[in-house]
């Protein structure tokens, strides 16, 4: 670290003494003793600077927002958590050195995949959007012009690659191409929902891994880095061959489930397939070390899930199903008509990417979920808004994430 270098000015100093030391008693144990304050302040301030912030202790009666959600017209309002209030994974979990945060050389750009958020974003940065041109031809081609200098600076490109997936795709490709040959110093893409996860792995013969594809195409165009948001796997960080910021979601939702108020006893945390146990158990653990209950399903096709078995106990308990995402919930439906019969007394269905893909709209709104609780990755459309559903957002969690990637500070201790 470089607060525990000292200044050059005093080791010259101190060295010519170090020589001198044998010509007298007298001078000698005066250095020992300047030898031994220097060697003491030294330790102190190191043991200061490496000193971990303590883990952040998840309570059920305890959350960082400052009043419930409320609703107007069936659409939920989405809080934002302002520099003065964090949300409390975040205030427990900042690192001792305050970044710089009045940095000229930080530009934020904002596609047209999910400019909300990116407005978020830039507001809890404390700085202004980028101004940039995106705009389709006739015959559908995207065209970008960036209308500021970028030189020598660090670009960070809000794009999500959510529907429609391959149009997003390129417009971030074509934004990362504009931005490299405009000089940008470093190129961060911010991927909130990386689209073509799930296609992280042959299954059957002839199959290809489009993850690993559109890794390599976004490496092509240009990009130095990549942050996103609760890959549906962690082995596709490996795809890429620059840094990748794997940044969770699940603290937001944890804070918002400590606002229910629900008593631990009552709680069982459900994964809907065998691929999320880990995700669960992980969540299970911060949820006050919850018990954990598997659904066990078999998938015959692309979107189509059959569910088959219930591994745990769930009667006369709030289950609480966790996910990466929702896209035709048909999973996580089926897996909620299991609980209900297994004597679950309330479901909840907690996920950070809302795909919502028909049918899921109606499979969410059939009396299944007491509450569905999603965060604004992905834009949600406004004919898909019902009474149940509840929005979080994750602009601080990307902006504080954002701060410090450019600082050069840890990620990893927000989560711990």
């Amino acid at each position: 670290m470089a607060s525990l270098t000292m200044p050059h000015s005093s080791v010259s100093q101190t060295a010519p003494s170090l020589m001198s030391s044998s010509s007298s008693v007298s001078s000698s144990s005066s250095l020992s003793f300047s030898r031994c304050s220097f060697l003491h302040k030294f330790n102190a301030l190191a043991s200061k600077e490496s000193r971990a912030p303590s883990p952040p202790e998840y309570s059920l009666v305890k959350c960082g927002l400052s009043e419930p959600l409320k609703f107007g017209n069936d659409k939920p309002s989405i809080p934002i958590i302002n520099e003065r209030n964090l949300s409390k994974f975040l205030e427990s979990s900042r690192v001792e050195k305050t970044v710089n945060r009045e940095s000229t050389r930080l530009k934020l750009f904002s596609g047209t995949a999910n400019p909300t958020l990116s407005k978020e974003i830039a507001r809890y940065m404390g700085l202004e959007l980028g101004k940039i041109n995106i705009k389709r031809f006739a015959d559908g081609e995207i065209y970008v012009q960036l209308q500021e200098s970028v030189r020598g600076c660090d670009v960070y490109l809000l794009q999500p690659t959510c529907p429609p997936a391959n149009e997003n795709l390129l417009e971030l490709l074509v934004m990362i191409d504009a931005c490299r040959r405009a000089s940008a110093k470093n190129i961060t893409a911010v991927i909130p929902y990386f689209g073509y996860a799930r296609a992280d792995r042959k299954t059957q013969g002839r199959e290809s891994i489009a993850a690993k594809l559109v890794a390599n195409i976004i490496t092509e165009a240009g990009a130095n880095r990549v942050l996103s948001c609760d890959l549906h796997s962690g082995q596709s960080i490996g795809y890429f061959d620059i840094p990748v910021d794997h940044v969770y979601c699940q603290p937001v939702i944890l804070d918002y489930l400590a606002s229910k108020t629900i008593c631990s006893n009552d709680l069982v945390v459900v994964s809907p397939d065998v691929g999320g146990v880990a995700r669960a158990r992980s969540f299970a653990k911060k949820l006050s070390d919850a018990p954990l209950a598997i659904v066990d399903k078999r998938r015959h096709g692309p979107n189509v899930a059959e569910v088959m078995n219930l591994i745990g106990d769930v009667k006369g308990k709030v289950a609480v199903m966790v996910d990466d995402m929702i896209d035709t919930a048909g999973t996580i439906a089926k897996g909620a008509a299991l609980l209900h019969q297994e004597g679950a007394r309330e479901v909840y269905a907690c996920c950070t990417h809302a795909v919502f893909s028909p049918p899921a709209i109606e499979r969410l709104t059939s009396g299944l979920f007491q509450e569905v609780i999603i965060t604004n990755t992905i834009p949600v459309a406004e004919k898909n808004y019902f009474p149940e559903l509840t929005v979080l957002s994750v602009a601080n969690l990307l902006g504080e994430t954002i701060w410090r990637i450019h600082d050069d500070c840890s990620v990893s201790s927000i989560f711990q």
